[in-house]
This record gives C-alpha cells, structure tokens and sequence, in this order.
C-alpha cells in the first residue's frame, strides 16, 4: 500500500463529523501524508479534509422529511459519485447517514473502489432487508456496539467492532454536586434533566409531555430542580414556549451542554437516542420516551419495519428491559411521572442499574478512533 493514501470520507450532521474528525486524526499517525477529502463538518475540516460539501447538507431525518428531501439528496449524491470516480481515491468511508452512504457505496464498489461503512445502520432492530443493500455495499462495515458483527456474520458480511468514541471520552465518574454548581444550581437539591430531542419535530412530540409530568414531579417532591439542554436555538424557542404553558413550573433551560446537565441530574428524562447513551454512560437511571409522528407510526407499523425487542439503546446493550420505554400514546405525563417515580423511592433499583450500565460501559471503551483507524489501515494493507 503505498505511504500517502488518498482516502475520501462523506459524514452527516454533527456526530458524524465526529466520529470522522476524531478517525482523520489517527490516519494521520499512521499514514502522515495522506489526503482527505469529501463531505464533512468543522471538526473534519480542521483535521485537513477538502470538504466539497458540508456535512449539513445531509442533515435529514425520519421518513417523511427524506421523501420531502430526496430530490436534493439524490442530485447531490450523483455530483459527489462523479467526483468520487474521476478522483479514484484508495478507500472511501461512509460515516453513518446510510440512506445517503450505502447507495453511493454501492456504485463505487462497483467501479473497482474500496467501500468502508463506519457505523453500522439498525439493521438488527428494524428494515432487515437493508442488510441485502449493506452486503452489496461495503467491503467492511465497522460497528460500534460489541453484538453487531455476528448479525453481519450471519449474512456472511465482514464487520468489526471499533468501540464507541462517548465511551472513550465520558468518565467512569461525574459528580452530581459540581455539576450543579458549575451550571448554578442548589448542589444540595434533587435534579431531574429533562432531554425532549435534538429536532424540531422531537420538542413538538415530546416536549409537553415531559413538562406536564414535571409539573406532577413538583408537587410530589418540593424543591425538585430540573435542567433542560436544548440542542438549537429554535428548538430552546420552542421549549421555553411550551415551559410558558406550564404556570409555576422552573426550569433551566440552557444551550447545548447535555452531557453536563445529565452529570447534574438524579433521573434523565430523554428521547431515544444519543442522549440515552450519554446517560447510560454517565451512570444515571432513566427513562425514554419516543413518538413518532403518525404518519411515520402508521408505516412503521404497517410495514412491520421494527424487528428489535427494544427501541434503546440501554436495553439493547443489555438484552434486558433495564430502563422504562414508552412509546406513541404511553408517552403522556401521568406515565412518565409514575415511572419517574418508580426510580426515585427506589434507591437499591438505582444501584443495580448502575452496576450493568457501568460493566457495559467498559465493554463500549476501547479507543475507538484508533481501533478504527487500525482497521482502516489493515483493509488498506490487504487491498494493496
């Protein structure tokens, strides 16, 4: 292989960029002199990727809003592909966004390029059939949960196990009491965050639910503090609006900052996704609510496109029902409230929980930019 690979990578929205600023600097150790280009964001940019396009312009999400999107996306790819094929680079990485990635992966493949998907799509928990897609796609789909590779196996696809990057950068510890006071709240108080979405759609679903069940939460324990990180502007708009709605409710309500206000917190109160992640690492209990629109819930369904026995990522992890899910019309005040519940007069449930979240904490680290890197480098190796 020769010493300065020309490796093209496409990243989508703000964890993809991520993940692949944080991959570009451990190709750099291992080959110094390698170019990078594609699509990314700030974090690959400053890592020295050629962006042609920012890692925005793949920032889509939920069924509805792809098909509202996919003239553009679609336009955009075939630009990309045709770049991609007159510059012929070593390898090409496609970091999450696989409704974009895997299509261009395919045609590259095809053309005699080395196709690489970081971060595998839920295939294990809904639309299977993608695994067909996957298989045509890449050569090597690098995963960042420890249970992935033999799903892939059983397909006869190649995968391996990097690690998660938040396991990598979260401590084994966080302590509630400097947290709060670093954000300026009573240390001495019970804090509950409460994480309604990093999406428009998410706050409008979510959020009055989990002030409502807030309201409830109050009055069952008086000077209970609670901390809402918003993911943008608008979306804190949006929030504080509906914080109007609930009279007598306090809640601080900040920019960014999540991983902070979960360090805060007793209980997390959080959509499925990222943030259940963050708190499962962080070590607090919780519990996910998730509401699709109807129109997705409706296709979902009848489609029977959800194949997993759970919708987080906690539970998954654990093959067990370690925190409460609620889903659609379960997510409602009086259910969050009495889950909440459940966990705060329960301090030995707490404990437990804890236990397992801190054991598969230490399966998630394992220095998975590196590990990524060095699988980068050994495909690479065997491709030369």
């Amino acid at each position: 292989m020769q010493a300065n690979p020309q490796i093209a990578l496409v990243a989508g929205e703000t964890s993809g960029d991520q993940l692949g600023g944080a991959l570009i600097r451990e190709l750099k150790k291992l080959f110094p002199g390698a170019q990078f280009m594609g699509v990314g964001g700030p974090l690959m940019k400053e890592q020295g990727l050629e962006a042609w396009w920012d890692s925005d312009e793949l920032a889509v999400m939920g069924l509805l809003e792809v098909l509202r999107h996919l003239p553009r996306l679609l336009r955009l790819r075939k630009k990309l592909r045709d770049r991609l094929l007159k510059q012929k680079p070593d390898i090409f990485i496609g970091i999450d966004a696989p409704d974009f990635n895997l299509g261009l992966e395919k045609q590259l493949r095809k053309a005699g390029i080395t196709t690489v998907q970081y971060v595998s799509p839920s295939v294990w928990a809904w639309r299977q059939g993608r695994v067909k897609k996957i298989a045509a796609s890449a050569d090597l789909v690098m995963c960042l949960f420890p249970f992935e590779p033999d799903f892939y196996a059983s397909h006869g696809i190649e995968a391996r196990y990097t690690g998660h990057p938040m396991a990598d950068e979260i401590p084994d510890y966080s302590d509630k009491a400097s947290a709060r006071t670093e954000l300026g709240m009573n240390p001495n108080a019970g804090c509950i965050a409460l994480l309604p979405g990093s999406r428009a759609g998410e706050v409008a679903r979510l959020g009055a639910p989990l002030l409502g069940a807030a309201s409830l939460l109050v009055r069952q324990y008086p000077g209970l503090q609670f901390i809402a990180p918003m993911a943008s502007k608008g979306t804190r708009q949006q929030f504080e609006s509906m914080l109007k709605e609930e009279q007598g409710l306090s809640c601080k309500v900040i920019d960014g900052n999540a991983r902070l206000a979960i360090s805060a917190a007793d209980l997390v109160i959080c959509a499925s996704g990222t943030a259940a992640l963050e708190a499962m690492l962080i070590g607090r209990p919780m519990v996910i609510i998730y509401r699709l629109s109807s129109a997705s819930y409706i296709l979902v369904r009848g489609l029977r496109l959800l194949k997993s026995r759970f919708f987080s990522l906690p539970n998954t992890l654990a093959d067990e029902p370690l925190v409460p899910e609620l889903a659609q019309q379960q997510v409602n005040p009086r259910r969050i409230f009495d889950e909440a519940v459940a966990w705060m007069d329960d301090p030995a449930r707490c404990d437990e929980v804890l236990e397992k979240f801190q054991e598969i904490h230490r399966i998630l680290k394992k220095d998975a930019a590196r590990s990524a890197a060095e699988c980068i480098r050994s495909l690479l190796n065997t491709r030369s």
